[in-house]
């Protein structure tokens, strides 16, 4: 591109993401020249250890430990870092220095979010951060632009590829949550420590930014609602599959009366419904809108490779930014709906209980339903020579070794997670009921 001019890129972080970034930026520096309108220079690398960084083509030379120094003289600016700090303190003083800031870090953006949107308008920049969620999956600029003009009424997303893949491990192979996660480890899907991901609160910032972009609110990480999969067992898989669904950790945002709830559940999605086909570690996010209708963005949700699709992405328009003038679209917040409790939406249940096998004990069970305003769509149980459903779908051992017990399956029609905590803790209490054995949404249409 003869005359045209050069932006120096700064990259924060160089691991599995970063790496990728820097080796498309040194391997595809004409084609992005040509789309940004000016050559993106790898103008430093920052990483804790210098050492760390292997990748044969990545230039030494432009490997620092010293952020402070390597954000002087950046245009752009690339944080990989993740986590708060120094992430937070760095992407500021970018912004002082006058650079745009391209992002993948949901953490920082989900607690953290109205300061650095208004830290960039102050300084006439750009915070772009598609990669934020759904890794390669382009959901960030159609919620934020193509969809300004219409009104979102709920969002759907499968967000985390670890719990996704240990889910669907359980499914189709009967694996326990432990054996399925140590596989998803010895795979890379999952780390060392699992926390984040098995427990939802890295879905929980996904969904915060969701439900921001969606509504125009400002939703934080702390506003919503998180229960992971760690209560999640086998035969809760095998009793999902026997009653039509697959069960899913889903982020959830919608919009409640005058107000929004975000939420973050382990989640029985009917299997006709098209998130209930999302396997292994692949994301989806389900949009439902007032003009449009459904929408459904599905891909790699993880990975170096396919997160820098998403980053590059993000700096070539940055880019084009800086060289012709203007900005890209800033937080829209105008909205301010209330935040609403997880406990205001209205949803089905499936109640699995262990009761005293007697005649009479569903119309106990069905009366304390009724008190708290919950009815019964369907009740499932076993015959007395009836064997659980196993997860692969085989004979498996008697869901009790009590003959004197059995088990009921109660889907209730809609009701508030309120009305249904009510009426759970009064169920507990019945006579004929041994245990709640487990309690899990079900997925509404």
């Amino acid at each position: 591109m003869p005359g045209a001019s050069c932006l120096n890129v700064t990259l924060l972080g160089c691991g599995v993401v970063g790496s990728a970034v820097a080796r498309g930026l040194v391997m595809q520096s004409d084609a992005l020249a040509a789309r940004a309108g000016a050559f993106l220079r790898l103008h430093a690398i920052v990483v804790r250890d210098p050492a760390e960084v292997t990748d044969p083509e990545i230039p030494r030379d432009v490997i620092s430990t010293d952020a402070a120094a390597a954000l002087d003289g950046a245009d752009l600016v690339i944080e990989l870092f993740g986590g708060i700090e120094p992430a937070r303190t760095l992407i500021r003083q970018a912004f002082q220095n006058g650079a745009s800031v391209v992002t993948a870090n949901k953490a920082l953006l989900a607690a953290h979010g109205p300061e650095l949107f208004e830290a960039a308008d102050a300084a006439g920049v750009d915070l772009y951060y598609e990669a934020a969620v759904g890794g390669a999956i382009p959901i960030v600029r159609p919620m934020r632009e193509s969809l300004a003009g219409d009104n979102v009424r709920r969002v759907l997303g499968i967000v985390n590829g670890t719990t996704n893949y240990v889910l669907d491990r359980m499914a189709a192979d009967g694996l326990t949550l432990a054996d399925a996660v140590a596989q998803a480890q010895a795979l890379g899907y999952a780390e060392a420590d699992p926390t984040a991901d098995v427990e939802g609160h890295d879905a929980a910032a996904k969904a915060a930014i969701l439900a921001s972009l969606a509504f125009h609110t400002r939703v934080s990480a702390a506003d919503v609602a998180c229960e992971g999969i760690m209560a999640v067992t086998a035969e809760d898989v095998a009793w999902a599959a026997r009653t039509g669904h697959v069960i899913k950790l889903l982020a959830t945002a919608e919009r409640v009366g005058e107000g929004v709830s975000a939420y973050v559940h382990p989640t029985l999605v009917p299997a006709d419904h098209q998130l209930a086909s999302v396997r292994g570690a692949f994301n989806a996010v389900f949009v439902e809108a007032e003009s449009a209708g459904p929408l459904m963005f599905f891909g790699q949700g993880a990975g170096g490779t396919p997160t820098s699709s998403a980053v590059l992405g993000d700096l070539v328009s940055v880019a084009r930014h800086r060289v012709n003038g203007g900005m890209g679209p800033r937080e829209s917040a105008a909205a301010s709906w209330p935040i609403l409790p997880a406990s205001a939406a209205t949803t089905s249940f499936q109640i699995r209980l262990t009761v005293a096998d007697r005649p009479g004990v569903l119309a106990q069970v069905a009366g304390a339903l009724a008190e708290h305003g919950v009815s019964i769509d369907s009740v499932r149980q076993p015959s007395a020579r009836q064997s659980a459903p196993s997860p692969s779908g085989a004979t498996a051992a008697p869901a009790t070794c009590d003959t004197d017990t059995t088990q009921l399956l109660i889907t209730t029609h809609p009701a508030t997670e309120a009305a249904l905590t009510a009426t759970v803790e009064a169920v507990a209490t019945l006579d004929s009921v041994g245990a709640v054995v487990s309690v899990l949404r079900v997925l509404t249409t």
